[in-house]
């Protein structure tokens, strides 16, 4: 009958159980502080590193034991968002059935440049070279396979974070197997260089709302520590990095198919553009200055992001006289990943000795709402 055309559609429920591969300079800090603050808006439990460990294990090949409380809890923690090496069935014992699994992936070039300013001082191959492009024009020279361990950063980082080996050799039936096991153990794959519509992407697959995806931009660096890459280096980087380069072709483009074929370009924008909208409005209820400031005008230490190699990395002040609510609020969305991170772990393991992040606690967890 007529009536049944005014039932409005079935609201879907909030993803709850969610685990997102951090990859390595590829913006995941932001959505690291994302998943954060919704494993306290529903009081979640978060599969965070154990004892005095700051990733879970990386870059050693993850294993459930790098959980903190995986004897006891098992198999019943929602989120889990820290740096690892992926390791599917090790992941599995710790996550439920139903979780959903996503990651995030960026374009190899500025990848590359972000990684040796970040690990300039220790990486061997970047260490070495006076500068990227220096690098670029012979990797081989400054780059030696046995430092693996040491040298990951230079060279497929995203491919080694998926668990693989960044030392492969690209041949198409490998990388082809490579990419489709991705696909398999993912539901989704986001991009870093199109953040905001990933954002959107990840509200509408989860069903959450847009202030679950709302951030401010965590762990970047400022603009001065960016070196120019010659077109030669670009170039180069492609080669060097082949196999993070297939990863990022590949999925850059089953990102925008799935936009398609989900919410549409047009929506999409509106969507993007209200986000946008959103940001504003809390960056200036929040923050002092409008923008992100280099690490020596932090005045509260304790919100002090850590600091890498040549990069300057950016942090917030928050406006002075905000009420508690208020404030507590813009505290999380400028909290950097080791204090949020320590603060959750003091939350979840009140009886477990605190993580030293070095800087002063900005509340404890005696102070909870």
């Amino acid at each position: 009958s007529h009536e049944e055309m005014l039932i409005p559609p079935t609201p879907c429920h909030a993803k709850t159980n969610v685990m997102f591969l951090k990859t390595h300079k590829t913006a995941s800090s932001t959505v690291l502080n994302i998943m954060f603050r919704f494993a306290e808006r529903y009081n979640l439990t978060v599969a965070l590193p154990a004892d005095q460990l700051f990733h879970l294990g990386y870059p050693r090949t993850f294993v459930a034991q790098f959980v903190e409380g995986f004897e006891t809890i098992g198999q019943n923690y929602n989120i889990m968002c820290n740096h690892m090496r992926f390791n599917p069935l090790e992941v599995k014992k710790v996550m439920a059935a139903n979780t959903f699994y996503f990651s995030i992936l960026r374009n190899p070039i500025p990848l590359l440049e972000s990684s040796y300013i970040y690990y300039k001082d220790s990486v061997p191959a970047f260490r070495s070279s006076k500068n990227v492009n220096e690098f670029l024009a012979s990797p081989t020279k400054y780059y030696n396979p046995v430092d693996y361990r040491e040298n990951i950063y230079a060279r497929n980082i995203m491919w080694f974070d998926f668990g693989y080996n960044n030392n492969a050799e690209d041949d198409t039936k490998y990388t082809q197997a490579v990419l489709e096991e991705i696909e398999q153990n993912f539901h989704l794959i986001l991009i870093a260089d199109y953040f905001d519509e990933s954002m959107i992407l990840l509200k509408h697959t989860l069903c959450w709302d847009l202030d679950d995806v709302i951030y401010f931009k965590l762990n970047s660096r400022s603009q001065d520590t960016v070196q120019m890459l010659s077109p030669e280096s670009e170039e180069q980087i492609k080669v060097w990095c082949s196999l993070d380069w297939k990863l990022y072709l590949h999925f850059n483009q089953s990102f925008w198919r799935r936009i398609e074929e989900t919410i549409g370009l047009k929506v999409l924008e509106k969507e993007v553009d209200h986000l946008r909208t959103r940001q504003q409005e809390l960056m200036e209820t929040c923050l002092s200055e409008q923008e992100a400031v280099g690490k020596d005008n932090i005045r509260n230490k304790a919100l002090l992001p850590f600091q890498s190699g040549a990069a300057n990395i950016l942090g917030y002040n928050l406006k002075q006289d905000l009420d508690n609510t208020t404030l507590r609020t813009c505290q999380k969305m400028v909290m950097p990943e080791l204090q949020y991170m320590s603060y959750l772990y003091s939350v979840q393991h009140p009886h477990k000795k605190r993580k030293d992040v070095g800087l002063p606690l900005l509340w404890t967890s005696h102070q909870k709402e």
